[in-house]
């Protein structure tokens, strides 16, 4: 006989690699103390830059057939993380990658940018009434950084996150669940400035830019409400992010931040409570939960 965890966490991503990107540590983190962790994934990745030259046959311009090779990195990333339920919004295949804003692949009517709010929305909504989780995961409606996908990520989580309390919406997806707790990813301004300093002393750049001010995913240091301290598990992130092989070069960014910042630079992860009361029983001096279960009866 199988029992349910007591606590259940629930992250919704818009392409296989921004789960361990931006919640790796604590998703790693929440499964080693015995949580439910659950990884919705609402596209393949289809248009995704591939890194690795020996992969570029699988592209868009070529067979196109990156989107079917990404579900297996991401299998093999979720074995590292100790996650052992990870889905396909819709199942795989069902909503396309769009690409960047403004390119022909938003056009498509297949892509995820193009899906209808209440289909998709419902899709999750079978899945949160299944696993019943107390907190849920996803992007600011910006998307972090603006990618149409990760905007319609944020839209369809909120709002499946709302349809699921109502029970009168779709009787047929299970009983109605309330999550507690709806949380955003962040990236506080000033952690990354202290980041932005470790690569200019190793010789490098951060993502390429000059200042802070040239990146279009900080979050203001006031708005970030909790932080997970995952530094155990940031040897585990790295090695989930060298899973995604075909978007995540040996010698690329995310392995240049970690050589110049340490277990700092990667072992923590930041979220703003967008719904829900935040606990108290762990919010340190500053204001900041650093358990996203905290206040969860």
């Amino acid at each position: 006989m199988t029992t349910t965890p007591q606590r259940r966490l629930l992250a919704v991503h818009a392409h296989p690699d921004d789960e361990t990107i931006g919640t790796g540590v604590t998703m790693a983190r929440y499964a080693a103390e015995g949580a439910g962790v659950t990884l919705v994934t609402c596209t393949r990745g289809e248009e995704g830059e591939i890194v690795v030259p020996e992969l570029a046959h699988l592209g868009v311009g070529a067979e196109d057939r990156l989107g079917e090779h990404r579900v297996g990195e991401l299998a093999a990333a979720m074995d590292v993380l100790g996650v052992g339920d990870h889905r396909f919004l819709g199942g795989a295949g069902r909503w396309r990658d769009s690409g960047m804003m403004g390119t022909a692949s938003n056009d498509r009517p297949d892509c995820f940018w193009r899906a209808d709010l209440t289909e998709a929305a419902a899709d999750l909504v079978a899945i949160i009434r299944e696993v019943r989780p107390q907190v849920v995961l996803t992007y600011d409606p910006n998307g972090g950084y603006g990618h149409p996908d990760h905007i319609q990520a944020h839209r369809v989580a909120t709002y499946g996150v709302d349809l699921a309390a109502v029970a009168a919406f779709r009787p047929d997806l299970g009983p109605a669940w309330d999550v507690a707790k709806l949380y955003w990813t962040a990236l506080p301004r000033a952690w990354v400035e202290r980041g932005m300093a470790a690569m200019v002393a190793a010789g490098s750049k951060l993502f390429g830019v000059d200042s802070v001010d040239d990146l279009p995913m900080l979050t203001p240091d006031e708005y970030v409400t909790a932080r997970v301290d995952g530094r155990t598990y940031e040897a585990t992130k790295r090695a989930a992010l060298a899973r995604h092989v075909s978007q995540v070069a040996p010698d690329g960014m995310f392995f240049q931040i970690a050589e110049a910042g340490g277990e700092e630079a990667l072992g923590w992860e930041f979220f703003t409570l967008a719904r829900g009361r935040a606990g108290t029983t762990t919010t340190t001096a500053d204001g900041v939960e650093t358990d996203l279960f905290d206040g969860v009866a």
